[in-house]
């Protein structure tokens, strides 16, 4: 089954379709259907061993991808690889790029003008609920944004006056949080282990003006350890890595809420490194789901923005993980069945010693 569709003329077909026709690779991908191009329009081909109805609901998608491509260029937005394949997934789900507004929300402007706005649905949900709730998670993998638009969303809020003071804490894993070892003051103690957070503060602020506020303490980066006993109010804190948190930590930290208040917590419950207590992250939404003010946003493959292999990385790592189990489960699980297995073989052996002395 064929269908034509006329092409305006002030389309760029170069930007439309992409570099190498890549894009017309992704409609193809996700609806079964080739595109070809015509002086005065485009032809839709159906795989013709589907079922008619099938292969009509097929080119329905094709026409409303492009469509919906068309628009993005026609709003003066760009359309790289990364979001025609986004556009496109949006669209098999029912769903639309353009209908959601994400591109007309600006978050802040970097210290050189730009503006930093959510390139996804489940960015700009947890853009919303940032503004709205006094505590967020924000769950998801890697190269989703939950630490970049926390840090941003502070910067905003500090920069409109909302806040006095943001703070940025991470837990520092990799050194046991037992940093006494390592030369220096307590900064340079850390600082390695708060480098992303520093990344982040850099490119939405800028550097200069980020140390001069952090001398000043209107900003201050440290690890979790150093947080207990405070109080914080008008504030904007981020608790980011909050994966490697412990149950009592996360207690500690929520328990430092103080008013004019606002708390984002963000990590990826499938990057924990604790190796003997549970994750305090991987049990808040049970513990705490439900209260009012209180936000859970899971961000999901959809929602990476990095290079688009990430996300591909990131969905085969979970189907990995889904068809093989968490290791440390399967690993758990042996040593119980060894030991187990070990105990019955005694077991066997102690009563054959009975049966045999009973003789």
């Amino acid at each position: 089954m064929d269908r034509k569709i006329q092409m305006l003329q002030e389309i760029d077909r170069a930007m439309l379709f992409g570099n190498l026709d890549v894009n017309l690779d992704i409609i193809r991908e996700a609806t079964g259907v080739e595109i070809f191009q015509r002086d005065d329009g485009l032809i839709f081909k159906a795989d013709e061993n589907m079922p008619l109805e099938q292969q009509e609901a097929s080119l329905d998608l094709a026409q409303s991808i492009v469509e919906e491509f068309i628009n993005i260029l026609e709003s003066g937005e760009s359309l790289g690889r990364q979001k025609a394949s986004y556009v496109a997934g949006l669209k098999k789900e029912g769903l639309s790029y353009r209908d959601s507004n994400v591109a007309k929300d600006v978050i802040c402007f970097t210290h050189k003008g730009k503006p930093l706005r959510p390139k996804t649905i489940g960015q700009k949900k947890y853009v919303e609920s940032i503004r709205k709730k006094d505590i967020v998670f924000g769950i998801g993998p890697a190269g989703t944004g939950k630490t970049y638009i926390a840090v941003a969303m502070a910067v905003n809020a500090f920069k409109n006056k909302e806040v006095q003071k943001i703070i940025l804490a991470r837990p520092a894993v990799e050194a046991g949080e037992r940093l006494g070892f390592l030369p220096g003051d307590l900064q340079d103690k850390v600082d390695p282990y708060l480098r992303p957070l520093y990344d982040a503060l850099y490119d939405v602020l800028g550097r200069d003006a980020s140390l001069r506020l952090k001398e000043k303490e209107a900003i201050e980066v440290v690890p979790l350890a150093y947080m207990r006993g405070r109080t914080l109010d008008n504030s904007f804190i981020i608790l980011d890595e909050a994966q490697n948190t412990t149950e009592q930590q996360m207690k500690m930290f929520l328990t430092r809420l103080g008013f004019n208040t606002t708390m984002v917590i963000t990590g990826d419950i499938s990057q924990v490194d604790l190796t003997v207590p549970r994750s305090g992250l991987a049990t808040i939404e049970r513990i705490l789901g439900g209260i009012n003010d209180i936000a859970f946003v899971h961000l999901k493959t959809e929602d990476v923005v990095r290079h688009q292999l990430v996300g591909q990385i990131v969905a085969a790592y979970d189907r990995h993980s889904a068809i093989a189990g968490d290791h440390r489960d399967i690993e758990r699980k042996g040593r119980r069945n060894h030991t187990d297995f070990d105990a019955r073989q005694q077991a066997d052996s102690t009563n054959q010693s009975e049966t045999d002395d009973e003789r």
